[in-house]
């Protein structure tokens, strides 16, 4: 496999992070109650950071040879 489609499948998981993250915040808000929604909420937070993490890292790397 080469480095430009690895580098294509590494930003696929980081937009699946980011679209989790818009899902588990609304779930979070709207949904649930009490200390699942605290939970739920911290692992959308995760899921914002890394996904974020992993696009930057994508896009600052630059383009493959």
């Amino acid at each position: 496999m080469s480095a430009s489609m690895l580098k294509m499948y590494i930003s696929f998981a980081g937009m699946l992070f980011l679209i989790l993250a818009i899902g588990f915040i609304l779930l979070s808000r709207y949904k649930l109650k009490g200390i699942l929604s605290g939970i739920v909420a911290f692992v959308a937070y995760v899921c914002l950071v890394l996904g974020g993490l992993i696009i930057a890292f994508v896009v600052l790397s630059g383009p493959t040879a």
